[in-house]
């Protein structure tokens, strides 16, 4: 029984626990090579996504521009158990190795917005950098009518946007044989790698520039910055391209309402398709490996309706990030209170085992004491006399015949035997009790007793006080989990050792090997 008991617990909440573990999870590691606003506006919207797939979990790595840093964040993912693996290489050879570890160990591979010159991925998905290189030297070249000086800044070396970004735009401008690209300097994507550059190089060649084409809006600014700080006659009068064209404060959008920049290109994030096509290749569904992003240019003529539907959409970001976290709390508090309730009904269920255990104890302990109080007198179970009442009283001896007669005296012997166990088994723990008292709790002299108990059991009062104490202690071993001294005081010895020599005497074992039995 207490093996059942047990038994039950452990699978009730094995299976409450199980509940929530037969949902869908996914864990996916998001390797971005760098930290800046672009990639957190994509983190953003693949947490977005991820809200709406369902039980997506999302592990972030940051690598900082560095390759060395990117190969062990992306080890280390490999190392957690991720169930897929996003990764945008920081340059396009040096995180290859990595990329193909993880491949290889059987992780779905998705390369988005930069390349890798390896084909272990599962999935590619990014804009065209080499279309937003061109179509911008076409929109310089057009502005400039096909006549002036351009300098370009391009982003972190041997990364593939910088690459195709510029072999695009070298692609343009190659049919514009009177405009002059006069330099390339190179940048990492930021705004002072960009000012540093250009600050430099205008110390050295202060030749006149008409448009600057930075390979990303801050680099766009930072050469911009440069040149207003040098003071040069040609610093107001040069243009300034860019690619991103991010919404909101400061985006690329805004800077060219503001006349900042000229134009810009929309690099698309895209975080919610990114994990659509991610949740696709988890769930076995069908997928394209090559995935490219719509983007488009933005110039004075559109920046404002663009700029308009960007903070629109920004708005509605921010108001479902706040209906998600209202959820959220009261998904959590609906599943504290589901806890708290199946913990009530797990307690319930113990109690009501343990009632049921406790009750079988009892009743298999109190039919092993009768029992072996039948052993003892040699009296069979059936034999257990009801108490005196009407309808169970002795007739007179006239109106019944010898067979009814020798019925009724063994009916009398019977409730004498009743009366003496009971009282043998309620004074049991009294080391005290005695044969006189005994005799006394049954109305009778000790002569008296000594006589009747021996006819009836081929015993005497002591073989009878003793026996039943020996046998319940050997009950109480079988069902409690009493050391052999506690047992040896419940029963009325007020030895253990001394209880032990009888236990083994009479039933040619020690008190303990009951229980190994």
């Amino acid at each position: 029984m207490r093996k059942l008991l047990i038994s039950t617990t452990i699978i009730v909440l094995l299976l409450c626990m199980g509940c929530r573990e037969q949902e869908r999870h996914y864990v996916i590691g998001v390797s971005q090579c760098s930290e800046d606003i672009w990639r957190e506006k994509q983190n953003a919207e693949l947490r977005m996504g991820a809200y709406i797939q369902g039980d997506v979990e999302l592990r972030f790595a940051s690598a900082y521009d560095s390759d060395q840093r990117q190969i062990q964040q992306i080890d280390s993912l490999i190392a957690t158990g991720i169930n897929l693996l996003i990764v945008a290489p920081n340059q396009v050879t040096t995180i290859s190795p990595a990329i193909d570890r993880a491949y290889d160990k059987g992780i779905p591979v998705i390369v988005f917005e930069r390349k890798t010159n390896s084909r272990k991925y599962t999935a590619f998905i990014s804009a065209d950098n080499y279309e937003m290189g061109r179509t911008m030297g076409e929109h310089i070249a057009r502005q400039l009518k096909g006549k002036g000086n351009i300098l370009e800044i391009k982003g972190l070396k041997d990364s593939s946007p910088a690459i195709e970004r510029h072999n695009g735009f070298m692609e343009a401008l190659s049919h514009y044989p009177q405009i002059q690209l006069i330099d390339t300097l190179q940048g990492d994507w930021t705004e002072e790698s960009a000012y540093n550059a250009t600050k430099q190089w205008l110390s050295q060649k202060p030749t006149a520039i008409d448009y600057v084409f930075g390979q990303n809006d801050r680099m766009a600014m930072g050469a911009r910055k440069a040149l207003l700080d040098s003071s040069t006659p040609h610093s107001l009068t040069t243009k300034f391209c860019g690619i991103d064209g991010l919404p909101g404060k400061d985006g690329g959008i805004q800077l060219v309402r503001d006349s900042l920049l000229d134009a810009s290109y929309i690099y698309p994030t895209h975080g919610d398709q990114l994990i659509g096509l991610a949740i696709n290749i988890l769930d076995g569904k069908s997928y394209k490996k090559e995935n490219l992003l719509k983007s488009a240019i933005v110039t004075r003529d559109n920046a404002n309706v663009l700029l308009m539907e960007s903070e629109e959409t920004l708005r509605q970001t921010a108001y479902l990030d706040q209906l998600h976290e209202k959820a959220n709390s009261y998904l959590q508090e609906l599943d504290t209170q589901r806890m708290i309730t199946l913990l009530q009904a797990v307690i319930i269920l113990i109690v009501i085992l343990s009632a049921l255990f406790i009750v079988f104890n009892m009743r298999r302990r109190h039919r092993l004491e009768r029992q072996a109080f039948s052993m003892v007198v040699n009296v069979p179970q059936s034999e257990t006399p009801e108490s005196d009442s009407p309808s169970t009283q002795k007739p007179s001896i006239t109106d019944v015949t010898p067979e009814e007669q020798e019925q009724i005296g063994a009916d009398a012997d019977a409730r004498f035997l009743e009366r003496l166990r009971q009282y043998v088994q309620e004074q049991m723990s009294n080391s005290d009790f005695s044969v006189e008292d005994l005799a006394a709790q049954m109305g009778v002299s000790r002569v008296q007793l000594y006589r009747k108990v021996k006819a009836q059991t081929g015993r005497t009062p002591v073989d009878i006080i003793r026996l039943s104490r020996l046998n319940r202690s050997k009950v109480l071993l079988q069902t409690t989990d009493l050391s052999v001294s506690e047992v040896a005081y419940q029963v009325g010895f007020t030895a253990p050792s001394y209880f032990t020599k009888c236990f083994k005497e009479e039933f040619g074992m020690l008190p303990g090997d009951t229980r190994k039995s």
